[in-house]
């Protein structure tokens, strides 16, 4: 069936502000499909209020409105612009509630514009729970599909009379919302009043289901992708690491599923192609998760969402099958066996994706920023980013992963001796961020597989390969020298060269070049979507120690972005925006451009946004190696840190140490940038005027500071991104405190104290500076007082209180900093 020929204009709905449960993996499907739908020659009108979006940009819509995502403001934008279809499953769940209030107040109706991708009937069979019971009581008996024992609520009433029927503990899940909004398990009445009351409150048809507890059982989900012509493909099948209680989104995953026989497979396969074909999607993508007993296997379908998810995004840079760009195909009336594969460009997306790899993805937590939460994870998704791997085995990529979050605290290490074994059992009970490793203390203090299981429900498949892990560590530090044989052994189960040199008591760079000297390094792999049953035409890699290099030569000179890895507060799709930015810019001056991250969610992740991507960890370790790599394979002109955040920051003196060439602003100048008391020292050298301020090592030296300078004094660590670490300090007690909380204060990582101007207008400044010439990008003003940081803090552009005086005032400071600094691009 070919593209439908009734369709001229398309209108894209995207999902707004960034949301725990809802963040770039939709700025990554709403730029797919817009670019998609472009090319087959559609007129698309985009809707979104984010403005930290690559699909915001003018050039990916013919018309783009941001505006704020409400049924009353999408109504204007179709009277004014009369669009054919309206696309609404790429969106997340702002799109689609606000796609089915539309429809249920008549605009859709009155304006003659068709829902495509998912129609009214499927999003509620979907969305609804009482509808989508019903869908997976209608499968053949035969498949065993069941669903929890669930009764729906409206009322608190309702709720209560719901819990005891089916006893404590009970799942509440709200329809209609996203990230485990407004869900949890109540154990008590105490505990269902207060989640189901934010339940009934967050789902906009006030309602609940209230279900059976399936804590313990196994967790799993399928992408199922189906067109018009009921072809329906499995793009991917993953699992948790987690039992059921966990959201998926705080949970780690893995793909493909490593625990289901064929024959559970195979059910799990028939039961979501029965869901899709029931529920109605026929022209796109849905995810359907499903809870299975560990003891006598027995399926229960959890739920579906009749659009693209967070997990669309990972199965989409798992498999380098591209969901979103797929879905709005089908959508406009594409068949699957009519769309070639990017990556293969020999088969059809009929073709269902095959691994001959293992992916691993792992959430990444903010509850530092937030010391009073409740750290314990429930089905209420509390991750604000993730980071994913690719490794021939299990154990290659989850230490990868582990070492993607750029947490110490994250990756294993057997620099110190484990606690009590048994209280450790006992913390591990409750799943909280950090219980892997706690998880793997237990193992090393003695803990059998049994008894991890027990305390974990974590299936003993994974413990047996943490055990394998536990097992290499103590090879590597029995060993009397690092040999070839005792470093492959551990690189092929994922340790790096610093967890290595922490077993073995040397420094990273030691083990590096021992590893180096014997020639003992990473090959990287092609994802190829057939387990390479057919070439790959896309170079899209991965690292493992392997025998065979997939890394292409060529001629062109080449530059490497490194990207911000997993999404966090302070450093988020902003930093993507530029890095893919960065990579249109190279493309288009003549580079062959690289991109290096490991963030699933990302449209620089997208296969066809760079010329080449490595889905690696951003460590130094690791950058290290692709940039061996890629001087093999051609020159490289250098590389881009100055894009990603602070996370390419902190790399780039290391790298510039090791030889590799930096582009744009230096690491001298970055330090210039990011230490305080150089920064300190440019601002007095410029004749610009500075609050007064000191650096300290202790808390007496911060004390001579605060009473020369007088309170408040703010207190800040160099190097940090979002605030981090920064506090406003009134008095001796509370400075106290703060110093000994600093935990990595030190000589070479001193605090800056400085006078806090408690009565001052802020302002934001962006410009570039090309080293002779200043180009004033923006003059933003904070509406809040000095005090909230920027990122929190609302603001108006341009300046509304400040005079031209000012802003020329502005202007002669800004370029003094770029030039005292030494800067090369950016600067704000």
């Amino acid at each position: 069936m070919p593209k439908r020929t009734d369709l001229e204009s398309v209108l894209v709905i995207g999902s707004g502000p960034i949301v725990i449960g809802q963040a770039a993996e939709f700025d990554y499907s709403g730029t797919q499909a817009c670019r998609v739908l472009r090319e087959e020659g559609l007129r698309v009108i985009l809707v979104n209020s984010n403005p930290a979006t690559i699909m915001t940009d003018p050039e990916f819509a013919d018309a783009t409105y941001v505006e704020p995502i409400t049924p009353d403001f999408v109504e204007r934008v179709i009277a004014e612009e009369r669009p054919d279809a309206l696309l609404a499953t790429l969106g997340g769940q702002t799109a689609l509630n606000t796609a089915m209030s539309l429809a249920a107040s008549g605009v859709l109706r009155k304006y003659g514009v068709e829902l495509i991708g998912a129609s009214i009937e499927a999003i509620e069979k979907g969305e609804n729970r009482e509808s989508f019971k019903a869908v997976v009581e209608s499968l053949p008996a035969q498949w065993g599909a069941e669903v929890s024992r669930s009764l729906v609520c409206h009322t608190m009433d309702d709720c209560l009379a719901a819990a005891t029927e089916l006893g404590f503990p009970v799942v509440i899940r709200p329809s209609f919302t996203m990230g485990g909004a407004g869900s949890g398990l109540a154990y008590s009445e105490t505990d269902l009043r207060r989640i189901a009351g934010s339940g009934l409150a967050a789902s906009p048809t006030t309602e609940v289901l209230l279900e059976e507890s399936i804590l313990g059982w196994k967790e799993y989900e399928l992408e199922v992708m189906r067109d018009r012509a009921d072809n329906v493909v499995i793009v991917c099948s993953i699992e948790n690491l987690d039992p059921m209680g966990v959201h998926t989104g705080d949970s780690i995953t893995v793909a493909p599923a490593m625990t289901l026989t064929d024959r559970e497979y195979q059910r799990l396969r028939d039961i979501s192609i029965g869901v899709i074909r029931e529920v109605g999607v026929d022209t796109g993508g849905c995810n359907i998760q499903f809870a299975v007993n560990p003891d006598d296997g027995r399926v229960v379908v959890i739920e579906m969402n009749p659009r693209v998810s967070r997990s669309s995004a990972l199965a989409s840079k798992a498999t380098g099958f591209p969901i979103a760009k797929i879905a709005a195909k089908v959508a406009i009336g594409y068949t699957l066996d009519e769309i070639p594969n990017d990556i293969t460009e020999q088969t059809p997306a009929s073709f269902e994706p095959t691994l001959d790899y293992v992916v691993v993805k792992v959430p990444r937590f903010a509850f530092e920023k937030f010391p009073a939460a409740d750290h314990r994870l429930t089905t209420h998704m509390k991750s604000v980013g993730e980071a994913m791997a690719l490794g021939r085995s299990f154990t290659e990529a989850l230490n990868k992963a582990l070492r993607s979050l750029e947490r110490r605290e994250s990756v294993f290490s057997w620099e110190r001796e484990p606690d009590d074994v048994d209280e450790l059992l006992e913390r591990i009970r409750v799943p909280h961020e950090g219980r892997l490793r706690e998880v793997m203390d237990a193992i090393r203090a003695g803990a059998g597989a049994d008894k991890v299981h027990e305390a974990t429900g974590i299936d003993p498949w994974f413990v047996d390969q943490l055990a394998l892990i536990n097992e290499v560590a103590h090879e590597v530090a029995a060993a009397g020298e690092l040999s070839p044989a005792v470093l492959r052994l551990a690189k092929r189960h994922g340790l790096s060269d610093a967890q290595i040199a922490g077993i073995r008591g040397l420094r990273e760079d030691v083990v590096r070049g021992v590893r180096h000297a014997l020639d003992i390094r990473p090959v990287y792999k092609t994802v190829d979507t057939c387990a390479a049953e057919f070439a790959a035409r896309t170079p899209y890699h991965y690292s493992s120690y392997d025998e065979e290099n997939e890394v292409a030569p060529r001629e062109k000179p080449a530059v490497l972005i490194l990207g911000s890895g997993p999404n966090r507060i302070g450093q988020g799709i902003e930093f993507d925006y530029s890095c893919v930015h960065a990579a249109m810019a190279l493309s288009a001056a003549g580079y062959e451009t690289v991109m290096v991250n490991c963030n699933p969610e990302t449209v620089s992740t997208d296969y066809d946004t760079s010329d080449r991507l490595y889905f690696e960890p951003l460590t130094l370790e690791d950058v290290l190696e692709i940039v061996h790599v890629e001087q093999q394979a051609g020159p490289v002109a250098g590389v881009i840190v100055q894009l990603g955040g602070q996370t390419p920051l902190a790399l780039a003196q290391g790298l510039q140490d090791a030889g590799v060439p930096i582009v744009g602003t230096s690491p001298a100048a970055i330090h210039l940038a990011e230490e305080r008391g150089a920064f300190g020292r440019v601002l007095a050298d410029a004749g610009l005027p500075a609050p007064k301020h000191g650096m300290a090592t202790s808390y007496d030296e911060a004390k001579l500071i605060a009473d020369e300078i007088g309170y408040p004094v703010l207190v800040r660590p160099s190097y940090v991104l979002g605030g981090r670490g920064m506090e406003i300090v009134y008095e001796d007690a509370a400075l106290s405190d703060y110093i000994g909380r600093a935990t990595l204060i030190s000589p070479d990582h001193p605090v800056l104290v400085d006078r806090f101007l408690d009565d001052a207008v802020e302002i934001d400044v962006d410009a570039l500076y090309d080293g002779s010439e200043l180009y004033l990008g923006g003059v933003m003003e904070h509406i809040e007082e000095a005090g909230v940081h920027s990122g929190d803090s609302a603001c108006a552009l341009p300046p509304i209180t400040l005079g031209r005086d000012e802003i020329e005032r502005i202007r002669r400071s800004t370029e003094a900093i770029a030039k005292g600094v030494g800067v090369r691009g950016l600067l704000n």
